[in-house]
C-alpha cells in the first residue's frame, strides 16, 4: 500500500470525532487546575486560603495563554482556574476543539509548571455560547462564584488554624448563610469586607492601548507609536457593573 493512500485510511481514524465551533459563535475556554489541591496542599504548600505567589503564577499563565497565537480579548482567573475569551472572528485550526483544548491545556501547564519548578497539569473545555448577553453572565457566574469560594475558604482556613479537624471546620460552615459565614469570620477578627478583592472576585487581564515614543530611522526623527498591552486588574466590579465591564470590552474590539 502506498502511503498516501495508507495516510488517507487512517486519517479518517484520527479526524471522524472532529468538531467545530460554528461560525457567529462566542468560544470561552475554561482551563482548570488538575490534581491542584494536592499539589498546593502537600507537594508545594502554599499559604490558605490564598497565597500570592500562586495568584501571580496564575496571572501569569493566564497572560501567556493570551499571547500564544489566538486572538484573546478577555482572561479571568480565580483560584486554579482561567476563562479566555476569543475574539468573535477568531478562525485558528478551522474552530476546532481538539485543537483549542490540546494546545491550550498544554500551554497552560508548560508554563505553570516553569514558574513552579516542577510538573503541574491543566485540562481545557470550549464553552460555546450564541451571544454576548450569555458571554457577559457567564463570567459574572465565575466572579460569584469567587466569591462564594473565598468566603468559604477563609472561614474553613480559620476554623483550621483554630485546631478544628477538616470534617468538623467543613460541617460548622455546610448549613450557614452568608451573613452567618461574616459574623463567624468577624468573631475571628476578620472583616471579609476589608479583605482584598483579587481574592473576592478574581483579577481580570485585557488589551489597553499605550503610546510609545519612537524612532523613525528613514525620516530619523522621534515619533509617538501606539503599542497594546496586558492590563491587569484585581479590583473587579460585581453583579450589574461586572456585566456592564464585560459588555464594553466584547464592544470594544
Amino acid at each position: 500500500m502506498k502511503f498516501d493512500d495508507l495516510d488517507l485510511k487512517m486519517r479518517v481514524y484520527e479526524t471522524a470525532h472532529d468538531t467545530q465551533v460554528l461560525p457567529g459563535m462566542y468560544m470561552i475556554a475554561r482551563i482548570d487546575g488538575r490534581g491542584f489541591t494536592r499539589l498546593t496542599k502537600e507537594t508545594h504548600p502554599f499559604e490558605a486560603p490564598f497565597d500570592v505567589r500562586f495568584r501571580d503564577y496564575m496571572i501569569a499563565t493566564t497572560e501567556h495563554l493570551m499571547n500564544c497565537g489566538f486572538k484573546v480579548i478577555y482572561g479571568y482567573t480565580q483560584s486554579d482556574e482561567i476563562s479566555l475569551l476569543f475574539d468573535l472572528n477568531e478562525t485558528a485550526f478551522s474552530r476546532k476543539h481538539r485543537k483549542y483544548n490540546s494546545i491550550l491545556a498544554g500551554e497552560a501547564s508548560a508554563q505553570f509548571s516553569v514558574l513552579l519548578g516542577s510538573v503541574a497539569a491543566f485540562d481545557c473545555r470550549i464553552c460555546e455560547l450564541p451571544n454576548a448577553q450569555l458571554v457577559e453572565d457567564y463570567f459574572r457566574w465565575r466572579n460569584e462564584d469567587a466569591h462564594r469560594n473565598s468566603l468559604n475558604a477563609h472561614c474553613y482556613w480559620r476554623l483550621r488554624q483554630q485546631g478544628a479537624t477538616k470534617t468538623d471546620a467543613s460541617k460548622r460552615i455546610e448549613k450557614l448563610s452568608i451573613a452567618e459565614k461574616n459574623e463567624l469570620l468577624f468573631s475571628m477578627g476578620v472583616n471579609f469586607n476589608e479583605l482584598p478583592l483579587w481574592q473576592k472576585r478574581g483579577t481580570g487581564i485585557y488589551w489597553t492601548e499605550i503610546e510609545k515614543e519612537g524612532f523613525d530611522a528613514k525620516q530619523r526623527t522621534t515619533v509617538i507609536v501606539k503599542r497594546k498591552q496586558l492590563c491587569r486588574n484585581m479590583e473587579l466590579p460585581m453583579r450589574d457593573e461586572y456585566n456592564e465591564f464585560i459588555s464594553r470590552i466584547i464592544n470594544a474590539v
